[in-house]
C-alpha cells in the first residue's frame, strides 16, 4: 500500500532543513502557503505540486486606497431605540459595531438608507430624518417620532477591513503588529476593479512558473461576518449575502428584474435573511442575480488560470458567496478543484459531493494556529475528533485529497500530533486503495430531506458558522451528521419539488427542524397540495420521519399538519383541557440498540401521542420517540437528534423501519456495537470496519459477501477493535 500521495501540507519560510523530512514522513505530494505566510525558496527542490493562495478581491493596497469607491459594502441595522415621550430621537447607528471594520457609506444615503418604525413596520419618510457626524460618530435624528415606538436605521456601510483577514489577525494577535497591513478589498462590479483583477491575475500567473495550482481564497463577496466594538464576532451567517450589495448591483438588479430592492430586503427585520428564515421571492431573486454575476466572472478568472497552464482551486469559505457549488451555474465555471474546511462529517460530504469539479480536498482540523498549538492546547484531541467525524463520511463518499492549513512551524513542536497525522494520512490513502476507488454500497433505500431550500443547501442545513455548535441547532444538525456516514443515498428536495411529483422513487422522506424555520417549513404546510402529496406518499407504502417540530404551523386544530401520519402532535397551550394517558410501548425494532434512552437534545417538549401510535420513549408525559402506521406506509417521530453513536443507530434503524425493510437490517453489514460502523465495497470484495470511539470495542459484523442487494448466506465476523481503529475485512 502506498505511503505517498493525496496529502497537502502548509509550508513556510525558515524551515528549509525540516521540510523534506516532514513531507516524506507524511507522504505529502503537494504544498501550499497560508494567509500571512510565503512559499520558501526551497519549494522548487521539494518535488511536489505547489499551491499558492490567491485573493482576487484584496491584496493590493495601492490599488485599493486609490479606489476607495470600489470597496465592498454591508447592509447593517442600528440598535433598536425607543422614542422618548416627546421630542426628537437620536440613534447612534455605529453603536455596537467595530469602526476598524465598517464605516457608514454617506454616498446618497437618502436613497440607500431606511429608517423604520419597528412598532408598526412603517418606513419613515426621508424628510422626517437627518444625518449628522460621520464614521463612528454618525447619528440619525428622527425629528418627530411616535412616542415610545421603537426605531431602527438600515444603513449601507463600507467594509474597511477584510473580514477574514481581521479574523486571522485577532486570532494570531497580529492586530498591533506594525509590519502587517490591514487590507481593504475591492468589488468586482466596479469596472476599474474588475479590469485590475483580471490583469493582476495574468501578471501573477506569469510571475510564478513554480505554482501549479492557484488556490482562490475565494472570490468577491464574503459571507456575513460582522464584528462588535470589542472585536468579537457580532453576526455570523456562513450563507449570508448582506455583504454582496452595492449601488451598482442594486441598479443592475432593478434594470433586469423590473423592480427596486429596499434596504429592508437585506436587513430582513435584523435577521439578514438567515437561512433559517423561509426565503422570500426578493431574496431568491437576489441570490440568483448575484450567483449568475459571480459565476460568470469567476469563469473568466478560471480561464486566465487555464491559459497560464495552471489548475484553479476554489476554497469553499471566506468570500465564497455567489459561487453556490450546488446551484445550477457552478458546473459551467470549469473549476478544477474545490477545497474546504472539514469541521464534521456533514461538511466533509458538503465538499466531496459537489458536482462540477474534477477533484475535492478537505482541510482538516485543527488549523495550525496559536489558539490550539500552545501550552495547554489539545491539538492531538482535536485531530482525533476531526478524523473520527470525517472518516465515516469519507468512507461513504471519499474526498480525493486531504490537507492541513496554518503554520507548520507550530505543529512540529507537538511530536505526538505529527505522529497521529501520519497515521491519519496512511488510513486515508488506504480507503482509496483498498476500496479500489469505488464508493461503498448503499442500502436499497432512497432518502429525501425536504425543506425550503432543497438541493441548493445539500449537506448545508442547520448551519450557522460552518458546523459550529449552537444551542438551538445541534438537535437537528445531528441528523445531517449522522446521515453523512450512513449507507443511504440522500438527496435534498424543496417543497416545490414535492408538489411537482419528485417523490416518485423515494422510500423515506425526512422533515427536520424547529417550527417556523425554513427547514421545518412554517407556512408552507398550509398548502393542501403539499400535505396531500406527503399523505399520498405514505399511504402508498412510503416512509416519513419527522424530527423536532416537523410540518409545524398552527391551523385547523393541529400544530403538526401531518400529525395524523406521525401519530403525534404538540401541545401549544390551546388543548390542555383534553386529557391524555401516554403509555410506553416497550421493545421495538427502532430502539433495539439503544444503550441509554435516546438523547433528544433540546427536544420539542409537550409532544403527545394520538390513538394508535406506538410511544417508544417518554420524557415524563412528553413523547420523545414514536412510530405509527398510516395506510400502507410508516412514520417515525423523534423529538431531536444530536449526533452520537446511539442516535445515529436510532436514525439508521428508523429509516429501515419506515421503509418497511426492517427484516433486512441484520443481513446488511451492520455492527452489533453502535460505536462501530461498516462500509462495504463488493467490487473490491472488502468491508471497512470503523471504531468511532476512543475506547476499545467488541462487535459482530454480519452480512452477505454479495453485498446488501444480493442473496446468499449471511456470514458473521467477531472483532476486537482498538480505540479509533479501522480494519479491512475480506468478504
Amino acid at each position: 500500500m502506498s505511503s505517498t500521495g493525496r496529502v497537502t501540507l502548509p509550508i513556510e519560510q525558515g524551515m528549509d532543513d525540516q521540510l523534506p523530512g516532514i513531507l516524506s514522513r507524511l507522504g505529502a505530494d503537494a504544498v501550499r502557503n497560508s494567509d500571512g505566510t510565503w512559499l520558501p525558496e526551497i519549494t522548487s527542490e521539494l518535488g511536489v505540486k505547489v499551491y499558492e493562495t490567491y485573493f482576487p478581491a484584496r491584496g493590493n493596497q495601492e490599488f485599493a486606497l486609490a479606489h476607495l469607491d470600489a470597496r465592498p459594502r454591508f447592509y447593517l441595522m442600528s440598535p433598536r431605540i425607543a422614542a422618548p415621550a416627546d421630542g426628537a430621537l437620536e440613534i447612534d447607528i455605529m453603536r455596537g459595531y467595530l469602526a476598524l471594520q465598517v464605516t457608514p457609506d454617506m454616498t446618497d444615503f437618502t436613497r440607500w438608507w431606511e429608517v423604520i418604525d419597528r412598532t408598526t413596520g412603517d418606513v419613515v419618510e426621508v424628510d422626517g430624518w437627518s444625518v449628522s457626524g460621520d464614521g463612528p460618530d454618525t447619528v440619525v435624528t428622527i425629528a418627530a417620532p411616535e412616542p415610545f415606538h421603537v426605531y431602527t436605521v438600515n444603513f449601507l456601510a463600507w467594509q474597511v477591513w477584510d473580514s477574514t483577514q481581521m479574523y486571522n489577525y485577532t486570532t494570531n494577535n497580529w492586530q498591533n503588529d506594525p509590519t502587517r497591513v490591514r487590507e481593504v478589498g475591492y468589488d468586482a462590479r466596479h469596472p476599474e476593479a474588475w479590469e485590475f483583477m483580471q490583469q493582476s491575475l495574468r501578471d501573477w500567473c506569469a510571475e510564478r512558473p513554480l505554482v501549479d495550482v492557484v488556490r482562490f481564497t475565494t472570490f468577491f463577496y464574503h459571507f456575513t461576518l460582522v464584528f462588535n466594538d470589542l472585536a468579537k464576532e457580532k453576526f455570523v451567517d456562513w450563507f449570508g449575502y448582506s455583504a454582496s450589495v452595492s449601488p451598482l448591483a442594486l441598479d443592475a438588479f432593478e434594470e433586469e428584474y423590473g423592480y427596486a430592492l429596499r434596504a429592508e430586503d437585506f436587513i430582513d427585520e435584523g435577521y439578514y435573511n438567515s437561512p433559517f428564515r423561509n426565503p422570500g421571492k426578493t431574496y431568491r431573486d437576489w441570490l440568483d442575480f448575484q450567483t449568475r454575476f459571480v459565476t460568470s466572472r469567476v469563469k473568466a478568472l478560471v480561464d486566465i488560470v487555464h491559459d497560464a497552464g495552471k489548475e484553479a482551486m476554489m476554497f469553499l469559505g471566506d468570500t465564497w458567496m455567489g459561487t453556490e457549488p450546488y446551484g445550477e451555474h457552478f458546473a459551467g465555471i470549469g473549476m478544477d478543484a474545490v477545497v474546504g474546511s472539514v469541521g464534521s462529517g456533514a461538511t466533509c460530504r458538503m465538499i466531496s459531493d459537489i458536482p462540477g469539479a474534477k477533484y475535492s480536498e478537505g482541510r482538516f482540523l485543527p488549523y495550525f494556529f496559536p489558539d490550539v498549538f500552545k501550552e495547554g492546547g489539545d491539538p492531538l484531541g482535536e485531530a482525533n475528533e476531526s478524523w473520527l467525524c470525517a472518516r465515516r463520511a469519507i468512507a461513504r463518499k471519499p474526498l480525493d485529497r486531504i490537507g492541513y492549513g496554518g503554520y507548520l512551524s507550530l505543529a512540529v513542536k507537538f511530536p505526538d500530533f505529527v505522529a497521529r497525522v501520519e497515521e491519519i494520512c496512511n488510513e486515508f490513502r488506504a480507503i482509496h486503495e483498498l476500496g479500489q476507488g469505488q464508493r461503498p454500497e448503499n442500502a436499497p433505500i432512497r432518502v429525501a430531506i425536504v425543506n425550503a431550500w432543497g438541493s441548493l443547501r445539500t449537506w448545508q442545513t442547520h448551519m450557522v458558522a460552518h458546523a459550529l455548535w449552537y444551542k438551538q441547532i445541534y438537535s437537528y444538525l445531528g441528523v445531517i451528521e449522522s446521515l453523512s456516514g450512513l449507507p443511504f443515498e440522500v438527496e435534498w428536495m424543496s417543497f416545490d419539488d414535492v408538489r411537482s411529483g419528485s417523490l416518485e422513487g423515494v422510500d423515506v422522506v425526512l422533515n427536520v427542524g424547529a417550527a417556523n424555520t425554513a427547514f421545518s417549513g412554517g407556512d408552507e404546510w398550509l398548502d393542501a397540495d403539499l400535505v396531500t402529496a406527503l399523505r399520498r406518499h405514505v399511504s402508498l407504502g412510503g416512509g416519513f420521519i419527522g424530527i423536532g417540530e416537523p410540518t409545524a404551523v398552527s391551523a385547523n386544530g393541529a400544530f403538526f399538519q401531518l400529525s395524523d401520519v406521525l401519530g403525534v402532535d404538540k401541545e401549544i397551550g390551546w388543548s390542555q383541557s383534553t386529557n391524555r394517558y401516554p403509555v410506553a410501548h416497550g421493545e421495538h425494532f427502532i430502539t433495539a440498540d439503544l444503550r441509554e434512552p435516546a438523547d433528544v437534545g433540546e427536544g420539542a417538549g409537550d409532544i403527545f401521542g394520538l390513538d394508535g401510535a406506538e410511544l417508544l420513549q417518554l420524557d415524563g408525559k412528553s413523547v420523545d420517540v414514536a412510530a405509527n402506521s398510516a395506510g400502507a406506509g410508516r412514520a417515525v417521530y423523534i423529538a431531536g437528534l444530536p449526533y452520537n453513536a446511539d442516535n445515529t443507530r436510532l436514525l439508521h434503524r428508523a429509516i429501515y423501519w419506515a421503509a418497511g425493510r426492517d427484516a433486512d437490517f441484520a443481513s446488511h453489514f451492520n455492527s452489533t456495537n453502535p460505536d462501530v460502523e461498516v462500509a462495504v465495497f463488493p467490487a473490491a470484495g472488502k468491508a471497512l470496519v470503523m471504531n468511532n470511539s476512543t475506547e476499545a470495542a467488541s462487535t459482530v459484523v454480519a452480512g452477505r459477501a454479495s453485498g446488501m442487494r444480493g442473496e446468499g448466506e449471511v456470514v458473521s465476523h467477531e472483532l476486537e477493535l482498538d480505540p479509533m481503529e479501522s480494519r479491512w475485512l475480506d468478504l
